[in-house]
């Protein structure tokens, strides 16, 4: 994947960003049933990670490593976190920088934003090779929705049974960009249901009115931290200037040769022009 993406976009820096908490607490304390469907039997903490994943994660930990491509984690926020902390940082530090969210997970078309530029170059469909690039104009004609920052009030609305956000009963997207054409954005609609709002009406005023403590606490699992702890930054844009020599020979030989990934090595020291 990473010897694509660098040959595809010839990027100026890369990072890999990583979960060093899968289930953050206070996403928790806001929507107790946020992931739990994930929990392994038993335990309040961990993932039911399937054995042949589980033993994966270290070993592509250990091959970034070695390569000596960045990688960043932040101790209680999950990766989504750290992208958007680095996006924000990036903004602030080099505007004007473009920069390329690479994810299979639509909770990112958040930080799509024409004005940086911040698009999402999205997987889940298309694979590496063949994905899907998330501009504005992207999420208007897929969604409805102007940016990002009413995506992520539309993914408050119609919710997610993947990460266990319950939504709004009766509201899938297409409603929920209805209502935020007609109110604005999440807050608007918030306030239209405390001020029983006329344009609301019958069974779907019901329905918000019900889910009207669910809506004020929902953002908080949605919205991606943008100012988490990270690293100090190494470079301009900060983070992730690409490596121009292997960080550590000896493990990738050990790894390419214990799990037979020579080929994949090779081909990712190419897209880095290292010899």
């Amino acid at each position: 994947m990473l010897a694509t993406l660098l040959t595809t976009y010839q990027p100026t820096h890369l990072v890999t960003c990583w979960d060093n908490d899968w289930r953050p607490a206070f996403r928790v304390a806001a929507v107790p049933s946020y992931k739990s469907h994930r929990l392994a039997p038993g335990s309040d903490t961990d993932e039911d990670t399937p054995a042949a994943l589980a033993v994966q994660v270290p070993l592509i930990a250990a091959a970034l490593d070695a390569v000596g491509i960045c990688r960043i984690g932040s101790s209680g926020y999950e990766a989504d976190d750290v992208i958007g902390t680095l996006v924000a940082t990036t903004v602030h530090r080099c505007p004007g920088t473009s920069i390329d969210v690479v994810t299979g997970d639509r909770d990112l078309f958040q930080l799509v934003d024409d004005q940086v530029p911040v698009r999402v170059i999205y997987t889940a469909r298309g694979g590496i090779r063949d994905p899907d690039h998330v501009d504005q104009a992207y999420l208007l004609d897929q969604y409805d929705v102007p940016d990002g920052a009413r995506y992520a009030d539309l993914a408050v609305l119609r919710g997610d049974p993947s990460d266990g956000l319950p939504g709004v009963v009766g509201i899938g997207a297409k409603s929920a960009a209805s209502l935020l054409r007609t109110f604005g954005d999440l807050d608007g609609v918030i306030q239209a249901i405390d001020d029983v709002d006329i344009r609301l009406k019958g069974a779907r005023l019901a329905r918000l009115s019900k889910a009207r403590d669910y809506l004020a606490v929902a953002p908080t699992v949605v919205d991606v931290v943008r100012d988490c702890p990270v690293p100090d930054p190494d470079g301009d844009p900060p983070h992730g200037s690409l490596p121009r020599t292997v960080a550590d020979a000896r493990l990738i030989s050990q790894l390419a040769v214990q799990y037979q990934l020579t080929r994949q090595f090779t081909r990712l020291l190419d897209a880095l022009h290292i010899t």
